[in-house]
């Protein structure tokens, strides 16, 4: 018995039909593939983050992994003294920000030595302070990425967070080991903010 032939609608149906199999077979195998790792950050998981996460990143060491300037930013109960740089990894350009720890007493000199005040506000401070005050430590440091990063490239890098915390918006992905929270808004990360490890777990 002869089989009927297949018409030209049966073949372009086929055709349909496989095409999207493939389509779908080619978007699980990337969605299989783990972000790419953002480049640099293993090392600073090392050179700064760890150090800070115990209490040890100081000045001196922070500028040598990012060279920048310092920020004396008068404040109402005292001033806080920043320092601030661009940090290049790859092709991906992130603003630092990271805050001096200082007594109440080294506060209240840095605004008399600088005459600054609430109203004239922050002002950039000589490179000769950064020597004298290189042995301070870090109290805080936020990385800000200045293109769109992809928040799955901070788990390829650092691996899962312990703790997720949902935010107005976005989650905060923690790392306590690391002193480390990200700020992520969707799919994209917006912050990473560092801390002693003490200090996060008050």
């Amino acid at each position: 018995m002869n089989m009927p032939s297949l018409r030209a609608q049966h073949w372009l149906i086929f055709a349909a039909i496989g095409a999207l199999f493939f389509a779908c077979g080619t978007w699980l195998v990337r969605l299989a593939q783990p972000a790419e790792p953002l480049p640099g950050l293993r090392e600073w998981q090392a050179e700064v983050f760890t150090p800070l996460a115990d209490e040890r990143l100081t000045l001196a060491r922070l500028t040598a992994a990012a060279a920048g300037q310092l920020w004396l930013q008068p404040r109402l109960d005292g001033a806080r003294l920043l320092y601030r740089a661009e940090w290049q990894t790859g092709d991906q350009p992130w603003a630092l920000e990271a805050e001096l720890a200082l007594t109440q007493a080294e506060r209240a000199s840095l605004l008399s030595a600088f005459g600054a005040s609430v109203q004239a506000g922050e002002q950039s401070l000589g490179e000769q302070l950064l020597a004298q005050l290189g042995s301070h430590q870090i109290a805080s440091l936020s990385l800000t990425p200045l293109h769109d990063v992809a928040a799955e490239r901070l788990i390829s890098s650092l691996g899962a967070p312990r703790l997720r915390l949902a935010l107005g918006g976005g989650q905060a992905w923690v790392y306590p080991d690391l002193g480390l929270t990200a700020h992520t808004d969707g799919e994209r990360l917006r912050l990473l903010h560092a801390v002693p490890r003490e200090a996060q777990q008050r």
